[in-house]
């Protein structure tokens, strides 16, 4: 098994040792083994630099309340298409981030303040608020046994929270990274293509069992019935209808199990070059931001 002593103590020449001598892929992901592949995979050149944002930006507008379903105080950063643009009259994307990150942190990893005026400014994407929410730092966006309930939070409080404010709730679009682009999976399952209009997963958590799951974040699941019952793979049928893109890296640790995904889904997006980190998503964002636009425009 490759440890992150082997990683952190190797640096690049005990990385690759450690790496010809195997390991679980997926325990690489969402765990602190996986800068040290990373660091491997953009010394051989596999990942590739994080482009500089544009320069449009918009000041995100962050609210906060108590959530019943998540039992705590969540935070939501909405980023509007022009600078002073109000919510009335929009549609909405929320946007669900990974391990270890929260709904603020998510923008500004992504610089999606800047990306989404660009997109909307310059590229012709029909405008929309992204909104970015708390979830939680290893909920992977599904109800657990101990009460927490993101997907409640968006469907019940976060959404009728937009919708007081005048935005279109009608047909959402999701959009999601890692973590939060499996839950970007999950939210639409929950909430079905009536109300889906499109979504984005980039890079999705998606594991092979529930011992691969728990390889990679023992608090990912609650169990292996828990595992089973939020298995995207056992529930493709749901997301039929849902206008769907998926993304991910080459190098990604997650990219033979989002292959297969691609293969019996057909979604828009594709497998490029890449790692499973800012730097790729950052590259993939002006064409998700247009398929998200350009579906929830058209409504």
């Amino acid at each position: 098994m490759i440890t992150r002593r082997a990683l952190v103590l190797g640096g690049l020449g005990g990385i690759g040792a450690a790496a010809a001598t195997g390991g679980t892929a997926y325990a690489l992901v969402e765990s602190e083994v996986l800068p040290g592949k990373v660091r491997l995979d953009r010394a051989l050149g596999k990942c590739g630099d994080a482009p500089a944002p544009p320069a449009a930006s918009v000041e995100p507008e962050r609210v906060t309340w108590r959530s019943a379903h998540r039992r705590a105080a969540v935070t939501a950063t909405i980023v509007p298409p022009a600078a002073g643009r109000p919510l009335r009259g929009l549609p909405v994307a929320v946007a669900l981030h990974g391990t270890g990150d929260d709904g603020s942190s998510l923008v500004r990893k992504l610089a999606l303040d800047h990306y989404l005026p660009d997109a909307v400014a310059r590229g012709g994407v029909p405008p929309f608020a992204l909104v970015s929410v708390d979830g939680g730092p290893d909920t992977y966006w599904h109800p657990r046994a101990g009460g927490d309930d993101p997907l409640g939070m968006i469907v019940d409080e976060l959404l009728p929270r937009l919708r007081e404010r005048g935005a279109r709730t009608g047909r959402v679009g999701a959009i999601g990274w890692s973590m939060g682009g499996y839950g970007a999976l999950l939210l639409a399952r929950r909430l079905g293509p009536a109300r889906t209009a499109a979504v984005v997963a980039a890079s999705p958590a998606l594991f092979a069992s529930y011992e691969d799951a728990v390889a990679a974040n023992r608090r990912s699941f609650d169990g292996a019935a828990d595992y089973e019952r939020h298995d995207v793979f056992r529930a493709l049928d749901e997301l039929k209808g849902a206008p769907l893109r998926v993304d991910c890296g080459t190098s990604d640790p997650f990219a033979g199990r989002v292959r297969e995904f691609r293969e019996r889904v057909r979604p828009e997006g594709g497998l490029e070059g890449g790692c499973h980190d800012a730097a790729f998503w950052r590259r993939q964002l002006r064409r998700e931001l247009a398929f998200l636009g350009h579906r929830l425009g058209g409504r």
